[in-house]
Formats: structure tokens, sequence, C-alpha cells
């Protein structure tokens, strides 16, 4: 299967290039870039070079020739070239926000207004398999949700408030420098930012509610002086209160059968450069907290994406996918 990055000079795209590399029925014949036109991808990806012959080009989407389309690009980007893809019959994952939220949610949490709204399946597979399976267009999660939902999916119906406490690695933020990024404010550091007002809370309390729950939903972000990785504590408060035991059956029998997601202690370095969503917990009574671990741009995005992609086109879900951690 022919496929084609939309925006491949960020840190997702690159991501999808490494991994796709190792898939049986994919081949990357398409890198799209609008400001390095004619540029090899290895100057941009070095980790790729000797890999692909690939070029940077700036390809209009009507003119793409491809199977397959990952929409690689910033939110209000894909939502221009959506429909053109649809309209030529190429299957895509969008990993922008334009499609992950209802059409009125989305334009209050982004401040703008969506000139191209369609309902997408939402492709946090574990949850929602069934509408991803052969769909045509899949809209790709954020990375803290799925670090969030995922840690507290099992217990989310039995809750009446849940907080998320999030810690991610650098490369969230992209490959476009900032004082946010800059070294000497990272390194040897560790902040908190958009301490109630970060977006990603929209897709988890929308998850939170297809699950069932009427939970308040809370969420802070922090910033650690690492590269890849979001390890999530979800704090759950329920409303009644369950023991130890009964929690962990809970978990384990929930994410029975998923590849992807292990019942272990999570560490950021167990899952580095893997699909996997490591979860773990820990029950008081009335209050449970979920661990989980995740590499923001696999499991948190381009390996989520080509996960999607193995389910909308009939391929072992797994394909391309099956590499283990980095450690140490």
């Amino acid at each position: 299967m022919e496929i084609a990055i939309i925006g491949a000079s960020g840190y997702t795209g690159g991501e999808l290039m490494r991994l796709l590399l190792h898939h049986p029925s994919a081949d990357v014949v398409a890198a799209t870039s609008r400001n390095l036109d004619g540029t090899p991808v290895a100057s941009v990806h070095p980790h790729l070079r000797g890999l692909t012959d690939l070029v940077f080009r700036n390809t209009d989407v009507g003119d793409i020739d491809a199977d397959f389309a990952f929409l690689a690009v910033p939110h209000t980007a894909a939502m221009k070239v959506a429909g053109t893809l649809a309209e030529r019959g190429i299957k895509t994952v969008d990993l922008s926000a334009d499609y992950r939220l209802e059409k009125d949610v989305y334009e209050k949490t982004y401040g703008v207004v969506h000139e191209a709204y369609f309902k997408a399946p939402y492709g946090l597979t574990e949850l929602h398999r069934d509408e991803v399976r052969g769909a045509a267009f899949v809209a790709n999660p954020g990375c803290f949700p799925t670090g969030a939902t995922l840690a507290a999916a099992p217990l989310a119906s039995r809750a009446h408030t849940i907080i998320y406490d999030s810690k991610t690695g650098v490369s969230g933020a992209g490959n476009t420098p900032s004082a946010t990024t800059h070294y000497p404010n990272v390194g040897d550091n560790f902040s908190a930012y958009k301490w109630t007002t970060h977006r990603h809370l929209a897709e988890m309390k929308q998850e939170a509610a297809r699950l069932g729950s009427t939970a308040r939903c809370y969420f802070t972000p922090h910033l650690l002086p690492v590269n890849r990785g979001i390890l999530t504590t979800a704090h759950i408060l329920l409303n009644e209160p369950m023991e130890q035991a009964e929690v962990e059956a809970l978990y384990r029998k929930f994410y029975e059968g998923e590849f992807f997601v292990r019942y272990q202690r999570p560490t950021l370095a167990a899952v580095r450069g893997t699909n996997f969503c490591d979860v773990a917990v820990e029950s008081e009574g009335d209050r449970v907290v979920a661990v989980s671990a995740i590499d923001n741009l696999v499991k948190g995005a381009s390996g989520q994406a080509i996960q999607n992609m193995n389910l909308m086109c009939g391929f072992a879900e797994n394909d391309g996918l099956r590499s283990a951690g980095m450690l140490p």
C-alpha cells in the first residue's frame, strides 16, 4: 500500500517514516512540506539516512497519488484538505485536532470556526475499535488524552471526580524552537503549564462521557526535561469504595487481549520508542491512583496513527509496531 505523509518534516512525520520502514504492507511514496520542496528527507530526519531516498515535495493534495494519507499538520490546516482526500477516495488518519471533537466543542476549545466539519471516528483504538475498523477517515487522539483515558477508562463510570496529572517530554511541543523548549529553561528544571486551560482536557471529558461517566474531570500538565514520554497519574475518586484486588482484577479484565496495553508498573523507559501503554493501579478505598506511561510520539501520535491505519485497511493491528522499548 502506497502511503503519503502530508506535513512530513516534523517529529510526527519523522516517526511515521521510521515506523513504516518496518511495516510489511506499507511503502511511503510521498512526503510533503511547504517550505522544504526539493530537500532530501534524510537531511531533516538524519536517523533515516540510508533507509529512504525520499525528497520533500510541496505537492498539492489534489495531486497526491497514494492509497493512504497521514495528515501530520497543525489544527486548522487539516480541515482545509480533509475533504479533498475523502473525495479522491484516499483513506486518511488525521493527527491534528480538527476532527477529534464535536463541532461546537472544537470551536469553543480552539477559538476558530470549523470550515469543513464532518463526524469522524475517534481513533483511541482500544475503546473505539468497531468505529475505526474499515473507516475512511479517522481522527487520531491527542497525546495527553491517550495516556490519561487509558489510565482511567476501566473505572470512569464508577467515579464522581477524575484528576489527571501528566508529565511530558519536550518533543510534545514540536520541533519549532521557543522560549518554553530552550534548553536552559528546560534542563535541570520542572514546571507546570496551562494549569487549568489545556485544550486536551476537552478530549478527556469527551471520552469519560462516552464511557458512561458523569465524573468531573480536571487536568494539569508538567514539562519534564526529557525528550520523550508521558507519565500520567489519574486520581480517580469513586462513588463507592473498591479494594485493591477488585480494582486490579477489573483492569486486567478490561484490557485482556489488548496487545498494546500492558498491566505493569509504568516507566517512561519501558515504552520509549514503542506503541505500548503501561498501566497499573493502587487503591486506598474511595480513591484509586492509576498511572500510565506512553511514548508521546508513538502511542501518543504516529504509532497510534499506524495502529488505526492497520484496522482501517484490514491488516493485523500490530503490523509494523511490534518493537520493544529502549531500556535502559
